[in-house]
C-alpha cells in the first residue's frame, strides 16, 4: 500500500524527518508513536502534498505508483484521506455540497441527488450520526467530537484505501473515541490499511495496530507489535534508544 524509503523532509529550512523509512501493508494498521513536538504529524501533511514540506531527499509510493508527482488533490482522488487533529470549519457550504463536489470530482461524472442522500442517510444511521449533519456547514458550530463523527461522514461516502489518523484521540472522551474507533473498525477491510499517528495508547486499546513505530530524531528508532506501544505507556519514550528493529513478546 504505502512504501517510504530513505526520506528527509523540511519547512522553512529546517529539517524534520531524516532518512525516514516506513512499510505499511495492504489492510494493515499501522501506528507511529512519539512524544508531541517531533514531526509525526510532519508524516501526514507530507503523504497529503502539503506545499510547506520540501522533500529533500527520498521516495513516497502509494500502490506502486510515484506520490510525491502528485498534488493533494490527485492524492485524494488516488483513496488517502487524512483525519486531522481540528478538521477546519467551512462557513456556508454544507457537507452535502461539499461531498457531492468532491465525487463528481473524484469520478469526473455527474453525482444522483436523489442516490446520494439515501447513502448519506444510509451511513448517518449506520454510525449514529444526527442526520442533520448532511446539510449542515462543514464542521461549522461543532464540538470536537462532532467534528471528529462528521469526518467519519465524509470517510465513507469517499470511500478511501489509506486513512491517516493525526492524533484522533486529541480533545476526545473515551466513549467518543470507543464509538469513533468501532466505526473506522467495521469500515476496515483487507483492501484498506491506516495509519495511526498518536503519542499515548488511548486509541490502540480500541483500533489494535498490527505493528507499532517509535518515532525519534526524525526516523524510526524501533517496531514492534501492540506490546510495544504497551510498554511505551510504562516506561515512556525516553527509555527506547536507537536500536535494531525488534518485537516485543
Amino acid at each position: 500500500m504505502l512504501q517510504i524509503e530513505h526520506l528527509t523532509v523540511s519547512i522553512e529550512g529546517k529539517v524534520i524527518l531524516r532518512d525516514f523509512s516506513l512499510s505499511i501493508k495492504k489492510g494493515e494498521i499501522a501506528c507511529l508513536m512519539g512524544p508531541n513536538g517531533i514531526g509525526k504529524s510532519t508524516i501526514c501533511k507530507v503523504l497529503m502534498g502539503d506545499p510547506h514540506y520540501k522533500v529533500e531527499a527520498g521516495s513516497i509510493f502509494y500502490k506502486g505508483e510515484d506520490l510525491v508527482s502528485l498534488d493533494v488533490v490527485e492524492r485524494s482522488h488516488k483513496g488517502i484521506y487524512l483525519v486531522s487533529q481540528n478538521p477546519i470549519s467551512i462557513e456556508g457550504v454544507t457537507n452535502a455540497e461539499m461531498l457531492r463536489a468532491a465525487l463528481e470530482s473524484k469520478t469526473g461524472e455527474k453525482s444522483n441527488f436523489f442516490e446520494f442522500n439515501k447513502k448519506a442517510k444510509a451511513i448517518c444511521e449506520k454510525l449514529d450520526i444526527p442526520l442533520e449533519f448532511i446539510h449542515r456547514g462543514v464542521n461549522e458550530g461543532m464540538s470536537g467530537g462532532e467534528k471528529k463523527k462528521n469526518e467519519l461522514l465524509h470517510l465513507y461516502l469517499l470511500e478511501p484505501d489509506l486513512i491517516l489518523l493525526d492524533e484522533l484521540d486529541s480533545g476526545l472522551d473515551i466513549d467518543s473515541l470507543k464509538t469513533l474507533s468501532e466505526s473506522l473498525s467495521q469500515y476496515k477491510t483487507k483492501e484498506k490499511s491506516i495509519l495511526i499517528i498518536t503519542h499515548h495508547i488511548s486509541i490502540l486499546e480500541y483500533l489494535h495496530p498490527d505493528t507499532v513505530h517509535i518515532l525519534k530524531n526524525g526516523r524510526i528508532i524501533n517496531s514492534g507489535d501492540y506490546n510495544l506501544a504497551k510498554k511505551i505507556e510504562a516506561d515512556g519514550f525516553s527509555a527506547y534508544e536507537v536500536c535494531e528493529e525488534e518485537t516485543y513478546e
